[in-house]
């Protein structure tokens, strides 16, 4: 491990050329448009932000930059947020960039701990105060770290399982376990929380243990060749433990060629536009709602304080399971979602709004199922 992560670091270091999210020819993109990369302008005093891709979740290229950016703009805070696409050597050399040109404090969201803990060196050598955002850096060494509580958000998806496959009527279903990507520590303690209740359900013959695999860099493609293996190996699967929303996803496509969609409950997580879509035609039973705004503004307030020179106090701690060191750590609530709380997400948060959601063929499943201002509009409707 060490000697991988000296390689990535050697890649950053030797990086010849400046990355930063614009140029000179302006050739940014814009968080708008779903790239996730936005600048305040190179060598200005900021705060940098590094995210991961925008294929393992949809949230990345979009929720996150934009508000990440509007919390900054709100405090009048310089902010650069670059994304990495899925590119550790690109991550590094970010890091590098950023620390070099003036930037006074850096946050990233991980691809991997390797090559996270080789940015975060950078900056700690630079004396840059370093945030983990959403995902921990195994023995990074970050100074704070902002995330959900990943245990429940696991505890969460199994519960609402469990209650899909019970209303169900399942017999001793045949449960399969799609899991995150091994290299991402929060995929571990999902696992860790939905292991403990579907555990109780194998030990107590209620379930029967399926197939259970990681999903390399939580991605789709991979998911859908794992379960078209799963499937043909197990026809009988009957339920479906999905990481996220995107693998859930890959799940249904799956199943749909089979038959079998909206027959196998199917979990997820991040409450994605595809994740509700899923919920709307009854083939995903659940997802978790991570309020990506919360977390934005708690990571901005912390680095806003960072940048003003200030010292953040947080209440709680995470124990770092590879280093045993203790990292302050900000931890926020996750919400399950089905049909009976979809408006938690589309109408109360309006994180995926209403309009996004509720048109073409989800149109009439929006109105049957009251999502939005569709209550409101029907009462409309009986008075007339």
């Amino acid at each position: 491990m060490r000697k991988k992560l000296l390689a990535i670091a050697a890649v950053g270091l030797m990086a010849t050329a400046t990355m930063t999210a614009c140029d000179d020819s302006g050739d940014s993109g814009d968080t708008s448009s779903g790239s996730g990369n936005t600048s305040s302008g190179n060598g200005k005093a900021r705060v940098g932000v590094i995210l991961p891709d925008t294929e393992s979740s949809k949230r990345w290229g979009n929720e996150d930059p934009k508000f990440l950016k509007a919390a900054f703009d709100e405090a009048k805070v310089p902010v650069e947020i670059v994304n990495a696409q899925g590119d550790r050597a690109k991550f590094v050399q970010t890091a590098e960039s950023m620390v070099n040109s003036g930037v006074k404090v850096l946050i990233i969201a991980n691809l991997d701990s390797i090559s996270g803990k080789a940015a975060l060196d950078l900056a700690k050598k630079k004396k840059i105060p370093t945030i983990d955002y959403d995902r921990l850096t195994l023995n990074g060494g970050a100074d704070y770290y902002v995330s959900f509580d990943n245990n429940k958000v696991g505890s969460l998806q199994a519960y609402g399982l469990i209650k899909c496959l019970e209303a169900k009527g399942a017999q001793n279903p045949i449960v399969a376990q799609l899991n995150g990507s091994p290299s991402d520590n929060n995929a571990r303690l999902f696992k860790e929380g939905y292991d403990i209740p579907l555990n109780e359900k194998y030990d107590a013959g209620e379930f029967t243990k399926g197939p259970d695999q990681w999903v390399t860099d939580w991605d789709p493609d991979e998911a859908t060749k794992l379960f078209e293996q799963m499937l043909s190996q197990a026809p009988n699967i009957r339920g479906v433990l999905a990481a996220n929303d995107g693998i859930g996803d890959a799940v249904i496509k799956v199943l749909r060629k089979k038959k079998l969609n909206g027959i196998v409950p199917v979990t997820g997580q991040d409450a994605t536009l595809e994740g509700l879509q899923n919920l709307l035609t009854g083939e995903q039973c659940m997802t978790v709602y991570k309020a990506t705004k919360l977390e934005a503004v708690n990571a901005a307030s912390l680095a806003v304080k960072l940048f003003n020179n200030e010292k953040p106090t947080v209440a709680n701690q995470l124990k770092d399971p590879e280093s045993g060191a203790y990292v302050p750590f900000v931890s926020l609530e996750p919400q399950a979602i089905t049909l009976a709380n979809i408006n938690k997400v589309v109408a109360e948060d309006k994180y995926v709004p209403q309009a996004t959601l509720c048109k073409g063929k989800y149109l009439a499943l929006c109105k049957q199922h009251e999502v939005g201002t569709f209550v409101k509009a029907d009462d409309d409707d009986e008075d007339r």
